[in-house]
């Protein structure tokens, strides 16, 4: 059932077993989770069906420095399906070593392995419309697919591992009619929390405040709530109400906002390849149709010898801004970059000035290769804007056999790097938020150690050279600042109230009867991007609150008459 919060008298009393706050991803896959089990569940969801500016601009906060951190109302998306409504559709699992303590990684390890989650992932990644969960190309290609780079053969790196690309699904878009059609589960939208409220105790959860941007505000009583709200919003929520200690909800030492992660990204270097190498560095269809492609991946006792994080990389084509490449397509895409979607743009041609020389050179490129733009496009429209399951980014066959590398990296958790509550208030009174992220010095090595180790790879290999520099390492991690909408750990899960949240059930500590999911918990980021962990930790936490809801017949929710959206 979709109902609109709008629709609710003032002052209502609406009940539910377990009431979960957003409908993004982790939000969604948990009601999925719960249909027809018997359990009442009122999922609570901010915005609406589409997008909504006002709504929206309740996400609006400040950065410590704008040159590290993009605005906060980027890359989140407070609406039905949540940031799934904009995300590019990447999946991976995570490593089991990203589940390990590891000395050289301050305040790594989780409070559950692997194990614990993988019988979760296969299910995430059908949710996630991601096909059969195999992530190595001897799993997912029965003749194994075609090699990345042919005769290449890494001590440090393998090329066998995989990611697998979503539509992207809007969870929104393609769940909605299973949600409204459940017996046991109600959508309310634009519905804003705006308070927790404990009980005498302090230890449990009575009710939620919530309001809507028209004006209604009632309460929200249940038994479990959880809040699925994202990496930052989770953050806000839990600091705006003052918990048992006065200082935010789970927040008695200080914890709630530390260790903020997101990933390490940049584009570096000169790879070159023998003129008789054969390279891959595209997408190739799996049986099942999914798009999947190869990079290049840092072994688990590599990382140990080298005392890095997690570290993964793909090729890429020869930088943009440079007209020297001769290629028309990636010319035209500079002199047109104001039309390419922010998420992408900063990625794609950084944010340098177009100088009328290199403009002009860049039109030669355009005009010379009239017949590969005119190819390029007629893809891009067949196989991108036009299908339901989309070629997941633009690939380059370069004219020679140049290309740069784009990394992905893990990044240390670091308890001075916070997300707190800032001065100003939102329309509905809300503190917002102010984020000061920061790296470390590991960060730095994690980066530098891994490029070294692939450029002897490629070298001894005999396939080609890796050329980068050294010393543009920290400048070239840093040119997108933290990256994208991965935001980790600021409220991270453990054993230790001290230095963590929630428990390794992801219930906050603190309260008995509250839950977080999401990519805030998580403990360390791995080099995976956070959504289909997200998805597959949600189902974990899902199937808990089943078992934990008992003796919930009877139940009827105080809310109005089907309102179908």
């Amino acid at each position: 059932m979709i109902l609109d919060a709008n629709d609710v008298a003032n002052g209502a009393r609406v009940t539910a077993d377990i009431c979960v706050v957003g409908a993004g991803a982790a939000g969604i896959a948990i009601a999925l989770s719960l249909l027809d089990s018997g359990v009442d569940v009122l999922v609570l969801e901010s915005g609406g069906l589409e997008d909504e500016r006002e709504t929206q601009s309740l996400y609006a906060g400040t950065v410590e420095d704008p040159a590290m951190h993009s605005p906060l109302d980027r890359y989140r998306q407070r609406r039905l399906g949540g940031s799934t409504t904009i995300w590019g559709g990447r999946c991976m699992p995570f490593d089991p070593i990203d589940f390990d303590v590891r000395d050289y990684e301050a305040f790594s390890g989780w409070p559950i392995g692997l194990a614990e989650l993988a019988p979760f992932y296969p299910e995430a990644n059908a949710l996630c419309e991601a096909g059969r969960f195999a992530y190595t190309a001897g799993e997912a290609f029965p003749d194994g697919g075609r090699p990345m780079i042919s005769g290449f053969e890494g001590r440090a790196f393998t090329t066998n591992t995989l990611e697998r690309f979503s539509c992207p699904t809007d969870f929104g878009q393609r769940y909605r009619a299973r949600l409204a059609s459940g017996r046991n589960v109600r959508v309310m939208c634009h519905a804003n929390v705006t308070t927790m409220t404990l009980d005498a105790v302090g230890r449990s959860l009575e009710s939620l405040e919530v309001r809507t941007l028209l004006g209604k505000s009632f309460q929200v009583h249940a038994r479990r709530f959880v809040m699925a709200v994202g990496g930052l919003e989770a953050v806000r929520l839990l600091l705006n109400s003052p918990g048992a200690s006065g200082r935010g909800l789970g927040n008695r030492h200080d914890v709630v906002g530390r260790y903020y992660m997101c990933h390490l990204a940049g584009t570096i270097g000169t790879l070159s390849f023998r003129e008789d190498v054969t390279v891959n560095h595209g997408y190739e269809l799996s049986p099942d149709g999914v798009y999947c492609r190869r990079r290049f991946a840092l072994r688990e006792p590599v990382q140990k010898a080298l005392r890095s994080g997690n570290f993964v990389a793909r090729l890429h084509h020869p930088r943009m801004t440079d007209p020297a490449h001769r290629t028309g397509i990636l010319s035209l895409l500079y002199l047109f970059r104001f039309m390419i979607p922010y998420e992408y743009g900063k990625r794609l041609h950084g944010g340098e000035p177009i100088q009328l020389r290199s403009a002009i050179a860049h039109l030669r490129n355009v005009v010379a290769d009239a017949g590969g733009i005119v190819v390029f496009l007629w893809h891009w429209l067949r196989e991108r804007t036009l299908a339901a399951r989309k070629f997941p980014s633009v690939i380059i066959h370069p004219r020679r056999p140049r290309y740069s590398l784009d990394f992905h990296a893990e990044q240390e958790p670091n308890p001075e790097s916070r997300v707190v509550l800032g001065s100003e208030r939102d329309s509905l009174g809300l503190r917002r938020l102010h984020v000061d992220w920061r790296y470390s010095s590991q960060d730095v090595h994690t980066v530098q150690a891994s490029l070294t180790a692939l450029a002897d790879d490629i070298r001894t290999s005999g396939v080609g050279s890796f050329h980068f520099e050294p010393s543009e390492v920290e400048r070239e991690m840093l040119r997108y600042g933290a990256y994208g909408g991965h935001h980790i750990g600021t409220v991270r899960m453990g054993r230790d109230p001290r230095t963590s949240v929630v428990d390794s059930d992801c219930r906050v500590h603190e309260v008995d009867n509250l839950y977080v999911a999401g990519s805030a918990v998580f403990p360390t980021s791995s080099q995976a991007n956070p959504t289909l962990t997200i998805v597959a930790l949600a189902l974990r936490l899902a199937r808990h609150l089943r078992t934990v809801t008992v003796d919930c017949a009877g139940k009827t929710a105080e809310v109005p008459a089907k309102k179908e959206a």
